[in-house]
Order: C-alpha cells, then structure tokens, then sequence
C-alpha cells in the first residue's frame, strides 16, 4: 500500500514539473536570440528530459508492475489510450527540439555560435506539448473516478 501511495504521489509531482519545465523552456526559447539565453534553455530541458523519465517510469510501474490495478484493467481503459495517445503526441514532438538542442550544446562545446533560428519554433511545439500534458492530467483524473467504464466496471 504504501509503496502504491508513493508511486502515485511522485506521478503526480512529475507531471508539474514537466509542466514546469516545459513552460520555461518555452518562455526561455521564445526569447533567446544569442547564445548568453541558452543556459536557461537548457536548465529547463533538463528539467523536462528528468520530469519525463520519472513520468514513464512510475508510470509503467503503476500500470504494468503489479502496483495499481493490472495491465487488463489500463489496456482496456479508453482513458487510458487517449493518455498514452497524448503521451506519444509529446514524445513525437519533442524529437526536434531535442535534436535542435543537443546540436546547439556540441556547437557551444566546440566554440561555434549555433543557429538560433528554430527556437521560436522548438517555443510553439513546447505550448502544443503543455496542451498534451493537461490533458494527460484530465484522462488519468477520469481513469482515477471511473469516467468512460461502463456503470458495472468500477
């Protein structure tokens, strides 16, 4: 029981971190026009890849590692799908801002000023990310208060 209660409650907390840390990277990048903005940028992205790997990993522990209430009853939970559905959204999406930002980190690395001119872009793709995460939040609230079962299936 308390092991449930704890994985739940770091769940939890990931999620507002990610928030978090995908706001201010957003922020960070819609403003960084010179290298001196990209410690920011990359203070928040690692935020986000930490807040992202705690996600997954409590989160697969509570579906599929015997802690919540089985993979039958997620794998068949249409919340469920439209949470993981969103959660690959993310995981898509962040494909070019992090290439993009690994570039600019080896560019720093060597001396060479990087290309900043997809960053408004990596900005916007980070408020469609945020977008996702909420309703993220919204279909695990629903699974947690049985909304989409059928009355018999709670």
């Amino acid at each position: 029981m308390l092991i449930r209660w704890l994985l739940a409650a770091i769940h939890l907390l990931a999620y507002g971190f990610a928030l978090v840390s995908i706001l201010r990277r957003s922020v960070a990048l819609r403003h960084c026009s010179t290298s001196a903005g990209l410690p920011a940028v990359f203070h928040a992205d690692n935020g986000w890849a930490v807040s992202a790997v705690v996600l997954i990993v409590t989160g697969a522990m509570r579906a599929f590692g015997g802690y919540e209430k089985g993979a039958d009853y997620y794998l068949h939970e249409p919340l469920f799908h439209l949470k993981m559905g969103a959660l690959v959204l993310i995981l898509l999406l962040e494909i070019a801002p992090m290439i993009g930002l690994i570039r600019w980190r080896i560019a720093l690395k060597k001396g060479v000023e990087p290309d900043l001119g997809r960053a408004r872009r990596y900005a916007g793709i980070g408020v469609v990310q945020l977008v996702l995460l909420v309703l993220m939040v919204f279909a695990a609230t629903g699974m947690a208060r049985g909304i989409g079962l059928p009355d018999n299936a709670v």
